[in-house]
């Protein structure tokens, strides 16, 4: 299982060699890729110059590896890979990769989903949208707690 917290871009397929080189128990794996749009989450007529992304280190770390030992927890993962970029990124450019891996698909897509829902909301990351000149940070969104609460219980 490997978190990392990094500035610079990944590359998906190289990725996912790595993660399931040399394990003949995999069966299923599901990625899920998280791009920068092109527009504002107010999805007004200016378009999305780019978006800054902060964390505080040491902490950022901590709080993926907690959600990510209670993936592990809940469903038979083989491996588990979740890449955060943080700096400026550009509309197009990735900001995170999720990837699972279980013998079987319904474990894989199941313990993806849960990450991406636990990543929305408990991750600490800050995004500030910067496009027509203005500047603004993105708050959290009901729809992202909905989504999280499911996996409440």
């Amino acid at each position: 299982m490997t978190i990392r917290v990094q500035r610079e871009d990944f590359d998906t397929a190289a990725e996912l060699e790595r993660l399931s080189a040399g394990n003949p128990r995999i069966g299923a794996v599901v990625t899920f890729t998280g791009l920068v749009r092109d527009f504002t989450s107010e999805q007004s007529a200016s378009s999305q110059q780019s978006m800054v992304l902060e964390h505080y280190p040491g902490m950022t770390e901590r709080q993926l590896a907690a959600i990510l030992a209670e993936a592990e927890s809940r469903w038979p993962l083989e491996s588990a890979l979740i890449i955060h970029r943080y700096g400026e990124l550009a509309p197009g450019d990735r900001i995170v990769l999720v990837v699972t891996a279980s013998a079987h698909r319904q474990a894989a897509f199941e313990a993806n989903a849960f990450l991406i829902d636990w990543l929305k909301t408990k991750a600490p990351f800050w995004k500030l949208e910067q496009a027509g000149g203005g500047r603004r940070w993105v708050e959290a969104k009901t729809s992202d707690d909905d989504a999280a609460a499911r996996w409440q219980g």
